[in-house]
């Protein structure tokens, strides 16, 4: 039986956070409670859905849990543009990370299809 651990996704999004708890460790201080917490609360909520959508015991439930990850990964998103246009991050950063978050994102509506097509 699969667990949210054999996900691919799951284990791409988990290392997401990493980085994103490293590269928001650099911010300015007075984005302690405001930039820096809302991305990280947005990086942890992608992994965390996709476990407990894993965890439910219906189809229908894991699909609502994956939607749930797919609305993080688009914030997270967001405030990565939002963070590099104030120069939060080195240059080279904001693309790196928007690329794993556009590969996060395909790979989630993949395990969806792939859900869906077997139900």
């Amino acid at each position: 039986m699969k667990t949210h651990k054999d996900f691919s996704v799951w284990k791409k999004s988990i290392e997401l956070v990493t980085k994103i708890y490293k590269n928001t460790g650099s911010f300015p201080k007075t984005e302690q409670y405001g930039l820096t917490n809302q991305m990280r609360r947005s990086a942890i909520s992608i992994p965390s859905n996709i476990a407990e959508g894993a965890g439910r015991t219906s189809t229908k439930e894991f699909l609502y849990f994956l939607s749930i990850a797919i609305g993080s990964v688009s914030e997270l998103e967001t405030q990565l543009i939002i963070s590099g246009n104030l120069g939060f991050l080195e240059t080279s950063v904001p693309e790196q990370l928007l690329t794993e978050i556009e590969d996060i994102r395909k790979m989630t509506f993949g395990l969806m299809k792939s859900i869906e097509n077997k139900s």
